[in-house]
């Protein structure tokens, strides 16, 4: 629908993204280590660290070979793994743009658990629809829709670049291009559950992210781009 360049949203409370920026390089240390690996150790990683519903579920388990991390792990461990460029790339463009000021908003530490959190609800979910599904999951799209949820409910009125249709720019504000993001996954999840996609992936993690944001912000961080009201004096009539 679009793709995300900049927004004209600056930090405010820390010096520099440091988590956001650590979990980008770990996503790309990752994919180039099972990419120059080949098709072979891409696999291995999948199945072995990929979230597979039901071996999570009891209903299956992995030969002992390939079962690198005990299958709780998988909740967030499948989120560090994807299977090309363009996946890589999509996913880590959204958390370059939107993951700072989200993380700015939590602290450090609260947005690590925030976008562990994410990642977690969204295979969680991906489970409860498909229980019985034997297919690994992966990819990092769970705990970006946390992050791109969180981003709309901190800062619906920020000017945003983007790319709609994937060619043409547009300075809008974020909750249009974000609220239409959000609706598509809802669209996508209820009339074509079947896609290779998991978008019952991203709507775990949308609805993490609503509500943990609201949670974990800092004291005094306002929802929905209010200001915070620093009176100098009483005025009497």
């Amino acid at each position: 629908m679009f793709i995300p360049l900049h927004d004209s949203n600056r930090l405010r409370h820390i010096k520099r993204q440091y988590v956001t920026l650590a979990i980008i390089g770990l996503n790309i240390v990752i994919w180039l280590v099972t990419s120059l690996g080949g098709i072979g150790t891409m696999q291995l990683a999948a199945i072995g660290l990929g979230y597979i519903p039901s071996v999570a579920y009891d209903m299956a388990v992995l030969p002992p070979e390939l079962e690198l991390v005990p299958p709780p792990f998988t909740y967030v461990t499948y989120s560090f793994l994807h299977d090309g460029l363009l996946h890589l790339g999509g996913n880590m463009l959204f958390l370059w743009v939107f993951g700072d000021n989200v993380e700015d908003a939590l602290g450090h530490f609260r947005y690590l658990v925030f976008y562990i959190a994410c990642a977690a609800a969204g295979a969680a979910f991906h489970g409860m629809i498909a229980p019985e599904s034997q297919a690994p999951l992966i990819g990092a799209s769970g705990a970006v829709a946390g992050v791109v949820a969180a981003y709309l409910i901190l800062h619906p009125r920020v000017k945003l670049w983007v790319l709609a249709l994937g060619r043409i720019p547009l300075r809008v504000p974020a909750f249009v291009a974000l609220a239409l993001w959000i609706g598509s996954q809802f669209l996508m999840f209820f009339t074509d559950p079947g896609n290779q996609i998991s978008w019952a992936t991203h709507i775990g993690g949308i609805l993490a992210g609503s509500v943990l944001v609201v949670l974990l912000r800092r004291r005094g961080v306002p929802l929905f781009d209010r200001h915070v009201a620093t009176p100098d004096a009483v005025e009497l009539e």
